[in-house]
């Protein structure tokens, strides 16, 4: 193929939990968008009559996106899939890195087996965004590994979110601090665009975002948003696991059929 080419897609499915399924960026009564959706949209730009189809659902751990979403991903017959899963697995009490890697493992496998071209992308430290979830360091780590050896026996692309400072900036999150904001989406299907060698991408979603307005807190002030914080979000997500209450719970897949892109919105 000569170097000015790029691959053609007809038929782009993702899987994953609430970062592929869109949460923070929109919401549930105007329309989650996510950087899945921001993707189809760069593809179709230069893949017309593109279809896109999106399965994921809030919640889900790796084990779950692989026994809910491959076989219905499979069926579709796509010639790209994204992957993009690990994050709720990471939260976990019984966390075991080989564990969930295998899962998507698994998943990377039986796509690529099928001729779909494959991407996933890495977690960035925690504790960077949160740190109160400096704890999470290690796991991190220990799943970015595996995520990175699987692709590699696998030939899946994959988005080094992990590598770039820019992506732990506050101003990339949505309030809760677990879930992507607008901005944050952009820049991950930006970065998945990047790593597959998409027309019109480039490693510009690395860049830095201008200074803040205004300095972020410290001391005794950044000790009271982080209590704030712990309040809002942290406590109820622990409510929710001890009594064994997904925010997934009777959800289904916002985009289960392929539909072309223009009709997504």
């Amino acid at each position: 193929m000569p170097a000015t080419e790029h691959p053609r897609y007809a038929r782009y499915v993702a899987l994953g939990d609430s970062q592929t399924e869109g949460l923070g960026d929109g919401d549930d009564t105007t329309g989650l968008r996510g950087f899945a959706d921001r993707l189809a949209e760069h593809l179709a730009g230069h893949n017309p009559g593109l279809c896109y189809a999106n399965l994921a659902v809030r919640g889900r751990v790796a084990e779950e996106v692989r026994a809910q979403q491959l076989a219905p991903a499979l069926a579709l017959r796509p010639d790209l899939a994204t992957v993009v899963a690990g994050f709720n697995d990471l939260l976990r009490p019984r966390f075991d890195a080989d564990e969930s890697a295998g899962h998507l493992e698994a998943m990377f496998a039986a796509l690529t087996a099928e001729g779909a071209r494959v991407a996933t992308l890495t977690f960035p430290d925690p504790a960077r965004i949160a740190p109160l979830a400096r704890p999470l360091g290690p796991r991190v780590t220990a799943l970015n590994r595996r995520i990175r050896e699987a692709a590699r026996r696998h030939g899946v692309t994959v988005a080094e979110a992990a590598h770039h400072p820019v992506v732990t900036d506050s101003r990339l999150w949505s309030p809760d601090r677990l879930h992507a904001g607008p901005l944050g989406h952009q820049r991950i299907a930006a970065a998945l665009a990047h790593a597959l060698g998409l027309p019109g991408a480039d490693d510009s979603w690395t860049h830095p975002l201008p200074p803040p307005a205004h300095p972020a807190p410290t001391g005794w002030q950044a000790a009271t948003a982080e209590l704030r914080w712990a309040a809002a979000f942290l406590a109820p997500w622990l409510v929710r696991r001890l009594r064994g209450q997904s925010s997934g719970a009777g959800r289904t897949a916002k985009r289960p059929q392929l539909l072309p892109v223009l009709d997504a919105a």
